[in-house]
């Protein structure tokens, strides 16, 4: 049940790696509070964020919870913080395998929180794969892992946005965190037509958009040249095509994937279905490398992340950009007032 004190637009921010600069990300975010409207609390060890806001030179008050519901109460005069306990201090840009557990926990934490309604989404700062690897997780990523939590009957899809792009591009990526040739073993109609069906339902439950219209990237150069360049096409693509054209989506495509990110195309579809990660991220983070945005769809929660990694390289010393974390809080608060408006 969820608490009378609890606002729905009450987000939770994970710590991430401890090591990188989610924590750098969460404080700046406080401080711009007032140029965006989310409040959120952060899942994370308060006495890492005091000492970093120390070393970094923020103002950040940062107050440590005994409840999470209290974080609306104090979230204008200081940082709310639930706390989770590392096992040794975080050492900005040294991962260490033994914190590895609390950034499990620390999702695990938010996931439940948002599952019981007493959030309306989570923002995730980013892990740092490798070390979580080397300590036995065996999920790809965020994305797999909360759809686990979540016990989604069918694969998650991926989305990236940027929203300050114009105009605005949305991407959902068939096959993600794989090498290009096993994706381009893996690829075939039935999985595009099940990333796209989720497209198709998070374009109208999650933004709104009552008829959206969704472009299919080709794989080959100038989508196979009618075939002189590659049949997958013809092949894989077009069956997919005329599935979901035949189940009343608007569908363009096969797009040549050379063509369809300028902004002349952009306006004539809401979203893309792309082949492989690159091929869907590059546009994205060329358009806006500082503001993209990491949307999880298939799932019964909000949930989603920053653009970018741990940038281990520039923990610590004041450098991060916060942009990306405020574009994640601002699309989740978007999207959980949107699904709120529908249920």
């Amino acid at each position: 049940m969820t608490s009378s004190a609890a606002k729905p637009s009450l987000l939770a921010v994970t710590m991430g790696e401890p090591a990188g600069i989610g924590g750098e990300l969460t404080l700046k975010a406080w401080l711009r509070r007032h140029k965006h409207g989310p409040s959120f609390v952060t899942i994370d060890n308060a006495d890492r964020l005091k000492y970093l806001a120390d070393l970094l030179q923020l103002n950040v008050p940062v107050v440590s919870l005994s409840n999470i519901e209290e974080a609306n109460e104090i979230f204008d005069q200081a940082l709310p913080v639930f706390n989770v306990t590392l096992k040794h201090n975080a050492v900005p840009g040294v991962p260490d395998l033994q914190n590895a557990s609390t950034v499990i926990e620390a999702i695990k934490m938010a996931v439940a929180f948002a599952g019981k309604k007493i959030i309306a989404g989570v923002v995730t700062n980013p892990i740092h794969k490798n070390t979580l690897y080397k300590t036995g997780f065996s999920f790809p990523g965020h994305t797999e892992y909360i759809a686990a939590l979540r016990t989604t009957a069918n694969p998650p899809a991926m989305m990236l946005t940027c929203s300050n792009a114009q105009p605005s591009l949305r991407v959902v990526p068939v096959t993600s965190h794989i090498g290009l040739r096993q994706a381009l073993f893996d690829l075939n109609p039935a999985l595009i037509i099940q990333k796209s069906f989720l497209l198709h339902s998070a374009l109208i439950n999650d933004f709104g958009i009552e008829r959206p219209r969704i472009a299919i990237a080709g794989l080959n150069p100038h989508a196979g040249e009618q075939g002189t360049m590659g049949d997958d096409e013809a092949t894989i693509i077009q069956p997919a095509i005329d599935k979901l054209r035949s189940d009343g989506i608007r569908i363009l495509g096969p797009e040549s994937p050379d063509t369809m990110f300028s902004s002349m195309h952009r306006k004539h579809y809401d979203a893309a279905v792309c082949m492989y990660h690159d091929q869907a991220l590059i546009p994205v983070k060329t358009l806006d490398f500082f503001g993209g945005v990491n949307i999880t769809l298939g799932l019964d929660i909000v949930r989603t992340s920053p653009d970018h990694g741990t940038a281990l390289d520039i923990a610590g010393i004041g450098k991060a950009d916060p942009s990306s974390l405020i574009a994640a809080l601002d699309m989740a608060a978007g999207i959980a007032a949107t699904r709120a408006l529908r249920s």
